[in-house]
Protein backbone atom coordinates (compact mmCIF):
# COMPACT_ATOMS: atom_id res chain seq x y z
CA UNK A 1 0.00 0.00 0.00
CA UNK A 2 1.23 3.50 -0.84
CA UNK A 3 1.37 5.90 2.09
CA UNK A 4 -0.11 8.94 0.38
CA UNK A 5 0.42 11.08 3.45
CA UNK A 6 4.12 11.18 2.55
CA UNK A 7 3.21 12.96 -0.70
CA UNK A 8 1.27 15.81 0.91
CA UNK A 9 2.53 19.40 0.62
CA UNK A 10 4.48 20.69 3.60
CA UNK A 11 1.86 23.35 4.25
CA UNK A 12 -0.70 20.67 5.21
CA UNK A 13 1.20 20.02 8.42
CA UNK A 14 0.47 23.57 9.59
CA UNK A 15 -3.12 23.87 8.38
CA UNK A 16 -5.33 22.10 10.94
CA UNK A 17 -8.82 20.96 9.92
CA UNK A 18 -10.66 23.00 12.54
CA UNK A 19 -13.47 24.14 10.27
CA UNK A 20 -14.19 20.57 9.25
CA UNK A 21 -14.87 19.70 12.87
CA UNK A 22 -17.32 22.58 13.21
CA UNK A 23 -19.15 21.77 9.99
CA UNK A 24 -19.36 18.10 10.98
CA UNK A 25 -21.55 19.15 13.90
CA UNK A 26 -23.82 21.35 11.77
CA UNK A 27 -26.59 18.76 11.70
CA UNK A 28 -26.07 17.30 15.15
CA UNK A 29 -29.34 16.93 17.04
CA UNK A 30 -28.25 15.27 20.27
CA UNK A 31 -26.30 18.13 21.83
CA UNK A 32 -26.45 21.83 22.61
CA UNK A 33 -24.25 23.15 19.85
CA UNK A 34 -22.44 26.47 20.42
CA UNK A 35 -19.83 25.74 17.75
CA UNK A 36 -20.49 27.13 14.27
CA UNK A 37 -21.49 30.67 13.34
CA UNK A 38 -24.59 29.37 11.61
CA UNK A 39 -27.61 31.59 10.94
CA UNK A 40 -30.85 30.31 12.36
CA UNK A 41 -32.81 28.29 9.75
CA UNK A 42 -36.07 29.84 10.91
CA UNK A 43 -34.87 33.04 9.25
CA UNK A 44 -34.25 31.47 5.85
CA UNK A 45 -36.65 33.22 3.42
CA UNK A 46 -37.92 29.98 1.94
CA UNK A 47 -41.11 31.36 0.39
CA UNK A 48 -39.28 34.25 -1.25
CA UNK A 49 -36.42 32.02 -2.39
CA UNK A 50 -38.86 29.54 -3.90
CA UNK A 51 -40.67 32.26 -5.82
CA UNK A 52 -37.41 33.77 -7.05
CA UNK A 53 -35.99 30.42 -8.15
CA UNK A 54 -39.19 29.54 -10.01
CA UNK A 55 -39.22 32.91 -11.76
CA UNK A 56 -35.57 32.66 -12.80
CA UNK A 57 -35.85 29.13 -14.13
CA UNK A 58 -38.95 30.05 -16.11
CA UNK A 59 -37.80 33.40 -17.44
CA UNK A 60 -34.03 33.72 -17.17
CA UNK A 61 -32.57 30.23 -17.57
CA UNK A 62 -30.17 31.36 -20.29
CA UNK A 63 -28.37 33.52 -17.71
CA UNK A 64 -29.22 31.94 -14.35
CA UNK A 65 -28.27 28.38 -15.37
CA UNK A 66 -25.22 29.31 -17.44
CA UNK A 67 -21.58 30.11 -16.70
CA UNK A 68 -20.93 33.71 -15.67
CA UNK A 69 -18.10 36.19 -16.05
CA UNK A 70 -15.35 35.80 -13.45
CA UNK A 71 -16.11 39.25 -12.05
CA UNK A 72 -19.79 38.39 -11.77
CA UNK A 73 -22.93 39.09 -13.77
CA UNK A 74 -23.07 42.81 -14.56
CA UNK A 75 -26.58 43.35 -13.20
CA UNK A 76 -25.69 41.49 -9.99
CA UNK A 77 -22.58 43.59 -9.47
CA UNK A 78 -24.71 46.70 -9.95
CA UNK A 79 -27.23 45.49 -7.35
CA UNK A 80 -24.50 44.71 -4.82
CA UNK A 81 -22.81 48.04 -5.50
CA UNK A 82 -26.13 49.77 -4.83
CA UNK A 83 -26.38 47.90 -1.52
CA UNK A 84 -22.84 48.89 -0.53
CA UNK A 85 -23.75 52.50 -1.32
CA UNK A 86 -26.61 52.24 1.19
CA UNK A 87 -24.54 50.66 3.97
CA UNK A 88 -21.26 52.50 3.41
CA UNK A 89 -22.27 55.82 1.92
CA UNK A 90 -20.11 55.30 -1.17
CA UNK A 91 -20.81 53.28 -4.29
CA UNK A 92 -17.92 51.22 -5.67
CA UNK A 93 -17.17 51.84 -9.33
CA UNK A 94 -17.72 49.13 -11.92
CA UNK A 95 -14.05 48.10 -11.78
CA UNK A 96 -13.94 48.22 -7.98
CA UNK A 97 -16.28 45.31 -7.18
CA UNK A 98 -16.51 41.62 -8.03
CA UNK A 99 -18.76 38.77 -6.94
CA UNK A 100 -17.12 35.94 -4.99
CA UNK A 101 -18.16 32.50 -3.82
CA UNK A 102 -18.43 33.70 -0.23
CA UNK A 103 -16.00 35.32 2.18
CA UNK A 104 -13.45 32.50 2.26
CA UNK A 105 -13.23 32.60 -1.52
CA UNK A 106 -12.36 36.30 -1.33
CA UNK A 107 -9.64 35.61 1.26
CA UNK A 108 -8.17 32.85 -0.90
CA UNK A 109 -8.21 35.05 -4.00
CA UNK A 110 -6.43 37.85 -2.15
CA UNK A 111 -3.86 35.47 -0.71
CA UNK A 112 -3.27 33.86 -4.10
CA UNK A 113 -2.86 37.27 -5.72
CA UNK A 114 -0.67 39.02 -3.14
CA UNK A 115 1.27 36.52 -1.06
CA UNK A 116 4.61 34.91 -1.72
CA UNK A 117 5.98 32.39 0.80
CA UNK A 118 7.22 34.20 3.88
CA UNK A 119 5.30 37.42 3.30
CA UNK A 120 3.93 38.88 6.52
CA UNK A 121 0.18 38.88 7.13
CA UNK A 122 -1.03 40.73 10.22
CA UNK A 123 -4.16 39.41 11.92
CA UNK A 124 -6.05 40.21 15.07
CA UNK A 125 -5.46 38.04 18.12
CA UNK A 126 -7.80 36.25 18.23
CA UNK A 127 -8.99 36.10 14.60
CA UNK A 128 -11.40 34.12 12.44
CA UNK A 129 -9.92 30.64 12.10
CA UNK A 130 -11.18 30.28 8.52
CA UNK A 131 -9.14 33.32 7.52
CA UNK A 132 -6.07 31.97 9.30
CA UNK A 133 -6.39 28.68 7.43
CA UNK A 134 -6.98 30.51 4.16
CA UNK A 135 -3.81 32.55 4.54
CA UNK A 136 -1.73 29.64 5.80
CA UNK A 137 -2.36 27.73 2.58
CA UNK A 138 0.00 30.20 0.87
CA UNK A 139 2.90 29.88 3.35
CA UNK A 140 2.98 33.39 4.81
CA UNK A 141 4.35 34.53 8.15
CA UNK A 142 1.38 35.33 10.38
CA UNK A 143 1.87 38.04 12.99
CA UNK A 144 -0.77 38.80 15.57
CA UNK A 145 -1.85 42.14 17.03
CA UNK A 146 -3.96 42.12 20.19
CA UNK A 147 -7.57 43.18 20.53
CA UNK A 148 -9.08 45.14 23.37
CA UNK A 149 -12.52 46.57 24.04
CA UNK A 150 -12.08 49.04 21.14
CA UNK A 151 -10.97 46.44 18.61
CA UNK A 152 -7.59 46.01 16.97
CA UNK A 153 -4.86 47.81 18.94
CA UNK A 154 -3.60 50.27 16.34
CA UNK A 155 -0.76 51.47 18.60
CA UNK A 156 0.51 47.89 18.89
CA UNK A 157 0.27 47.57 15.11
CA UNK A 158 2.33 50.76 14.72
CA UNK A 159 5.03 49.28 16.93
CA UNK A 160 5.04 46.07 14.88
CA UNK A 161 5.34 48.03 11.62
CA UNK A 162 8.39 49.84 12.98
CA UNK A 163 9.99 46.55 13.99
CA UNK A 164 9.45 44.69 10.71
CA UNK A 165 12.23 45.04 8.10
CA UNK A 166 9.61 45.36 5.34
CA UNK A 167 5.91 46.23 5.60
CA UNK A 168 3.43 43.37 5.76
CA UNK A 169 1.46 42.62 2.63
CA UNK A 170 -1.94 42.82 4.34
CA UNK A 171 -3.70 43.49 7.63
CA UNK A 172 -6.86 41.42 8.11
CA UNK A 173 -9.57 42.70 10.45
CA UNK A 174 -13.24 42.16 11.28
CA UNK A 175 -14.20 45.58 12.65
CA UNK A 176 -17.85 44.84 13.49
CA UNK A 177 -18.91 42.18 16.04
CA UNK A 178 -15.67 40.33 15.48
CA UNK A 179 -15.36 36.58 15.09
CA UNK A 180 -14.59 35.15 17.65
CA UNK A 181 -14.56 37.97 20.22
CA UNK A 182 -17.79 39.82 19.40
CA UNK A 183 -15.92 43.11 19.83
CA UNK A 184 -16.35 46.20 17.66
CA UNK A 185 -13.65 48.63 16.53
CA UNK A 186 -14.14 52.21 17.68
CA UNK A 187 -14.52 54.97 15.11
CA UNK A 188 -11.25 56.52 16.27
CA UNK A 189 -9.41 53.26 15.74
CA UNK A 190 -10.90 52.90 12.26
CA UNK A 191 -9.58 56.27 11.17
CA UNK A 192 -6.19 55.64 12.77
CA UNK A 193 -5.88 52.19 11.16
CA UNK A 194 -6.60 53.52 7.67
CA UNK A 195 -4.15 56.39 8.08
CA UNK A 196 -1.42 54.10 9.44
CA UNK A 197 -1.75 51.54 6.67
CA UNK A 198 -1.90 54.21 3.99
CA UNK A 199 1.32 55.71 5.35
CA UNK A 200 3.09 52.34 5.25
CA UNK A 201 1.56 51.10 2.00
CA UNK A 202 -0.24 48.15 3.61
CA UNK A 203 -3.48 46.75 2.22
CA UNK A 204 -6.32 46.31 4.72
CA UNK A 205 -8.73 43.41 4.28
CA UNK A 206 -11.97 44.43 5.95
CA UNK A 207 -14.29 41.48 6.60
CA UNK A 208 -17.87 42.75 7.03
CA UNK A 209 -19.58 39.39 7.48
CA UNK A 210 -21.57 40.60 10.51
CA UNK A 211 -21.73 44.35 9.93
CA UNK A 212 -25.46 44.39 9.11
CA UNK A 213 -26.35 42.44 12.26
CA UNK A 214 -25.83 45.10 14.91
CA UNK A 215 -28.25 45.34 17.81
CA UNK A 216 -28.36 49.15 17.74
CA UNK A 217 -28.52 51.89 15.14
CA UNK A 218 -25.16 53.44 16.01
CA UNK A 219 -23.46 54.50 12.74
CA UNK A 220 -20.02 52.99 12.23
CA UNK A 221 -18.13 53.95 9.08
CA UNK A 222 -16.65 51.03 7.21
CA UNK A 223 -12.90 50.99 6.72
CA UNK A 224 -13.52 50.87 2.97
CA UNK A 225 -15.55 54.08 3.10
CA UNK A 226 -12.72 55.75 5.00
CA UNK A 227 -9.96 54.47 2.73
CA UNK A 228 -11.09 52.98 -0.59
CA UNK A 229 -7.52 53.35 -1.85
CA UNK A 230 -6.05 51.03 0.82
CA UNK A 231 -8.94 48.72 1.76
CA UNK A 232 -10.48 45.66 0.16
CA UNK A 233 -13.85 45.02 1.73
CA UNK A 234 -15.03 41.42 1.63
CA UNK A 235 -18.58 40.46 2.45
CA UNK A 236 -20.89 37.48 2.40
CA UNK A 237 -24.60 36.86 2.00
CA UNK A 238 -24.39 33.69 4.10
CA UNK A 239 -25.42 35.43 7.32
CA UNK A 240 -28.24 37.59 5.93
CA UNK A 241 -29.65 35.48 3.06
CA UNK A 242 -28.72 31.81 3.46
CA UNK A 243 -25.35 29.97 3.51
CA UNK A 244 -26.26 27.54 0.74
CA UNK A 245 -26.06 30.35 -1.81
CA UNK A 246 -22.27 30.61 -1.20
CA UNK A 247 -22.04 34.17 -2.45
CA UNK A 248 -20.22 37.33 -1.44
CA UNK A 249 -18.30 40.28 -2.84
CA UNK A 250 -14.97 42.07 -2.78
CA UNK A 251 -14.75 45.85 -3.20
CA UNK A 252 -11.44 47.65 -3.40
CA UNK A 253 -8.85 49.35 -5.61
CA UNK A 254 -9.47 48.54 -9.27
CA UNK A 255 -5.98 47.10 -9.77
CA UNK A 256 -6.51 44.64 -6.90
CA UNK A 257 -9.99 43.62 -8.04
CA UNK A 258 -8.71 43.00 -11.59
CA UNK A 259 -6.09 40.60 -10.27
CA UNK A 260 -8.63 38.82 -8.06
CA UNK A 261 -10.71 38.18 -11.18
CA UNK A 262 -7.68 36.60 -12.84
CA UNK A 263 -7.10 34.48 -9.74
CA UNK A 264 -10.73 33.35 -9.80
CA UNK A 265 -10.25 32.05 -13.33
CA UNK A 266 -7.72 29.63 -11.81
CA UNK A 267 -10.01 28.45 -9.03
CA UNK A 268 -13.76 28.04 -9.57
CA UNK A 269 -13.81 30.41 -12.60
CA UNK A 270 -17.01 32.13 -11.51
CA UNK A 271 -19.55 32.25 -8.72
CA UNK A 272 -22.71 30.28 -9.49
CA UNK A 273 -24.98 32.25 -11.78
CA UNK A 274 -28.22 30.98 -10.24
CA UNK A 275 -27.14 32.13 -6.77
CA UNK A 276 -26.04 35.47 -8.19
CA UNK A 277 -29.37 36.14 -9.84
CA UNK A 278 -31.23 35.01 -6.72
CA UNK A 279 -29.28 37.52 -4.62
CA UNK A 280 -29.99 40.24 -7.18
CA UNK A 281 -33.71 39.59 -7.13
CA UNK A 282 -33.67 39.43 -3.32
CA UNK A 283 -31.95 42.80 -3.11
CA UNK A 284 -33.97 44.48 -5.86
CA UNK A 285 -37.21 43.30 -4.27
CA UNK A 286 -36.39 44.97 -0.94
CA UNK A 287 -36.48 41.63 0.88
CA UNK A 288 -33.19 42.14 2.72
CA UNK A 289 -34.48 45.34 4.32
CA UNK A 290 -37.52 43.41 5.53
CA UNK A 291 -35.38 40.53 6.79
CA UNK A 292 -32.72 42.39 8.76
CA UNK A 293 -34.91 43.72 11.61
CA UNK A 294 -36.20 40.19 12.25
CA UNK A 295 -32.70 38.75 12.26
CA UNK A 296 -31.30 41.44 14.52
CA UNK A 297 -34.14 41.01 17.01
CA UNK A 298 -33.71 37.22 17.16
CA UNK A 299 -29.96 37.35 17.62
CA UNK A 300 -30.19 40.10 20.21
CA UNK A 301 -32.65 38.03 22.27
CA UNK A 302 -30.28 35.09 22.18
CA UNK A 303 -27.25 37.21 23.04
CA UNK A 304 -29.15 38.68 25.99
CA UNK A 305 -30.11 35.21 27.20
CA UNK A 306 -26.51 34.02 26.89
CA UNK A 307 -25.05 36.97 28.78
CA UNK A 308 -27.71 36.65 31.46
CA UNK A 309 -27.01 32.93 31.84
CA UNK A 310 -23.28 33.53 32.07
CA UNK A 311 -23.81 36.18 34.75
CA UNK A 312 -25.97 33.78 36.75
CA UNK A 313 -24.10 30.50 36.32
CA UNK A 314 -20.53 31.39 35.29
CA UNK A 315 -19.74 34.12 37.78
CA UNK A 316 -16.36 33.41 39.35
CA UNK A 317 -15.47 30.82 36.72
CA UNK A 318 -14.30 33.18 33.98
CA UNK A 319 -14.92 36.35 32.00
CA UNK A 320 -16.73 36.98 28.74
CA UNK A 321 -17.39 39.64 26.14
CA UNK A 322 -20.78 41.27 25.72
CA UNK A 323 -21.52 41.47 21.98
CA UNK A 324 -23.40 44.39 20.44
CA UNK A 325 -24.22 42.39 17.31
CA UNK A 326 -23.23 39.31 15.37
CA UNK A 327 -23.12 35.73 16.60
CA UNK A 328 -20.41 35.31 19.26
CA UNK A 329 -19.21 35.75 22.80
CA UNK A 330 -15.60 35.02 23.79
CA UNK A 331 -14.87 33.44 27.15
CA UNK A 332 -11.68 33.19 29.17
CA UNK A 333 -11.53 30.39 31.73
CA UNK A 334 -8.29 30.90 33.71
CA UNK A 335 -6.37 27.78 34.56
CA UNK A 336 -8.54 25.50 32.39
CA UNK A 337 -7.34 23.88 29.17
CA UNK A 338 -10.33 24.44 26.92
CA UNK A 339 -9.33 21.54 24.66
CA UNK A 340 -9.75 19.23 27.65
CA UNK A 341 -12.87 21.15 28.65
CA UNK A 342 -14.37 20.48 25.20
CA UNK A 343 -14.08 16.73 25.77
CA UNK A 344 -15.65 17.00 29.23
CA UNK A 345 -18.45 19.22 27.97
CA UNK A 346 -19.23 16.82 25.13
CA UNK A 347 -19.90 14.14 27.72
CA UNK A 348 -22.69 16.46 28.93
CA UNK A 349 -23.89 17.02 25.34
CA UNK A 350 -22.51 20.56 24.99
CA UNK A 351 -20.15 21.64 22.20
CA UNK A 352 -18.10 24.82 21.70
CA UNK A 353 -14.92 25.81 19.88
CA UNK A 354 -11.71 25.92 21.95
CA UNK A 355 -9.76 29.13 21.53
CA UNK A 356 -6.34 27.93 20.39
CA UNK A 357 -7.27 27.78 16.69
CA UNK A 358 -8.11 31.49 16.66
CA UNK A 359 -4.50 32.49 17.35
CA UNK A 360 -1.72 32.40 14.72
CA UNK A 361 0.58 30.37 16.95
CA UNK A 362 -2.26 28.19 18.27
CA UNK A 363 -0.89 28.32 21.80
CA UNK A 364 -3.73 29.93 23.77
CA UNK A 365 -5.59 27.32 25.80
CA UNK A 366 -7.72 29.38 28.21
CA UNK A 367 -10.28 30.81 25.78
CA UNK A 368 -13.34 29.44 24.02
CA UNK A 369 -15.97 30.74 21.61
CA UNK A 370 -19.69 30.41 22.11
CA UNK A 371 -22.01 31.00 19.14
CA UNK A 372 -25.58 31.71 20.18
CA UNK A 373 -27.00 32.29 16.69
CA UNK A 374 -28.60 28.87 16.16
CA UNK A 375 -29.31 27.82 19.74
CA UNK A 376 -32.78 28.23 21.24
CA UNK A 377 -33.15 30.42 24.32
CA UNK A 378 -33.96 27.44 26.54
CA UNK A 379 -30.98 25.48 25.25
CA UNK A 380 -28.67 28.47 25.76
CA UNK A 381 -29.57 28.57 29.44
CA UNK A 382 -29.16 24.81 29.88
CA UNK A 383 -25.95 24.79 27.85
CA UNK A 384 -24.34 27.39 30.13
CA UNK A 385 -25.40 25.38 33.19
CA UNK A 386 -23.75 22.26 31.76
CA UNK A 387 -20.64 24.17 30.70
CA UNK A 388 -20.24 25.67 34.16
CA UNK A 389 -20.53 22.20 35.68
CA UNK A 390 -17.85 20.93 33.29
CA UNK A 391 -15.50 23.72 34.35
CA UNK A 392 -16.05 22.93 38.01
CA UNK A 393 -15.45 19.24 37.43
CA UNK A 394 -12.08 19.94 35.78
CA UNK A 395 -10.99 22.32 38.52
CA UNK A 396 -11.92 19.78 41.17
CA UNK A 397 -9.73 17.06 39.67
CA UNK A 398 -6.63 16.25 41.69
Amino acid sequence: MIDWTTRLARRTSTTPDLIGGILALAGARDLINFTGGFPDPSLFPTDVVGDIAHKLIDNDAAVALQYAASEGIASVRAAVADRVAVTDGRRPGEAELMITSGGIDAISLIAKSLLDPGDVVVVEEPSYLGALSGFMAFDPTLRGVPLDADGLDVDALAVLLRELPTPPKVVYTIPDFQNPSGRTMSVERRTALVELCRRHGVLIIEDVAYSQLGFDDEPRPSLWSLGPDVVVQIGTFSKVFFPGVRLGWAAGPAAIIAQLCVAKQNSDQCAGALGQRMVEEYLRGGHLDEHLPLARALYQRRADVLIGALAQHFDGLGTWTVPQGGFFSWLRVPGVDTMALADTARESKVAFVPGAGFFPAGRDNEHLRLSYSRVSESDIEEGVVRLAAAVRSIRERP
